[in-house]
């Protein structure tokens, strides 16, 4: 089954950091959330909190 990014959340209390990504994984994370109508962002912090739980 396919990664799918979860709905944008309510605002949360939260931090900054820097990422330093590879220009290739940039696009491909871009490509998953131009396909699912959300931001870069929603689709990295989807990502974490899903290996997160596994």
């Amino acid at each position: 089954m396919p990664f799918v990014p979860k709905k944008t959340k309510q605002k949360v209390k939260a931090g900054y950091k820097s990422l330093y990504l590879s220009v290739e994984l940039i696009e491909k994370v871009e490509q998953i959330a131009k396909e699912n109508h959300t931001s870069f962002n929603n689709v990295v912090v989807s990502m974490i909190e899903h290996c997160l739980e596994e």
